[in-house]
């Protein structure tokens, strides 16, 4: 979905502390009329009523539901960005498997909303630049720290650090939000496990990880 750029921003940032607890409730209200009705159907008057503000109180901050879905999906990747130890490795544990548990740990946490809200976030939004521009650029910071991170661990043992990078951090987002935005309930103990023991594996097999086999008389 595209739209106009000047009708994904919002009208006015409160600066008392009463509009801004307005506001926070529009958004509140917003996420829990998405998961519940869907995108199509979460309209404005919905969300207001929701709330419990006036269909005008909610356009002096917001133009339509489009801003305000543009707004909750700002709020995720700030909260990604936020739970990452970007620049901290004194953060990080010092075992591949324990830097892999802390990073899959906080991203599914970050997905630990609604499962319907996320699918109405990430597939039914708009798809503005300025929101795309900002989820490339926190991938690709998120890729550069990992680079880092795997070029200077005496445990990894990988062929190519710059794939390595970009498969982890792509793998884990989608990967995270694929089940904890699906359908079906998922252990998630199990499933952080299971996916922290693949992530380990693939990053300390040895340089020749992911080469063919070789066979008898080689």
């Amino acid at each position: 979905m595209t739209s106009d750029r000047r009708g994904l921003q919002p009208r006015k940032q409160p600066r008392q502390v009463r509009a801004e607890l307005t506001r926070q409730r529009v958004l509140d209200a917003a996420a829990r009329v998405f998961a519940e009705y869907g995108y199509a159907a979460g309209t404005t008057n919905r969300i207001a009523e929701r709330a419990g503000v006036s269909i005008g109180s909610l356009y002096q901050y917001y133009p339509n539901k489009d801003a305000i879905l543009v707004e909750l999906l700002t709020r995720h990747l700030d909260a990604g960005m936020a739970a990452g130890p970007l620049d901290q490795d004194e953060l990080l544990p010092e075992s591949v498997e324990g830097i892999m548990r802390f990073h899959v740990h906080n991203v599914i946490a970050n997905h630990g909303d609604d499962p319907q809200l996320l699918r109405v976030m990430m597939e039914q939004g708009p798809r503005a630049p300025e929101l795309l521009e900002r989820v490339a650029d926190s991938e690709q910071r998120r890729i550069a720290y990992a680079r880092k991170l795997f070029r200077n661990h005496p445990d990894v043992r990988v062929a190519d650090v710059d794939i390595a990078a970009r498969l982890v951090v792509s793998t884990v987002e989608m990967v995270v939000h694929r089940v904890m935005a699906g359908p079906d309930q998922v252990d998630v103990a199990r499933f952080e496990d299971e996916l922290v023991t693949m992530l380990t594996r693939y990053l300390t097999g040895g340089p020749t990880a992911g080469a063919p086999a070789a066979t008898p008389g080689d």
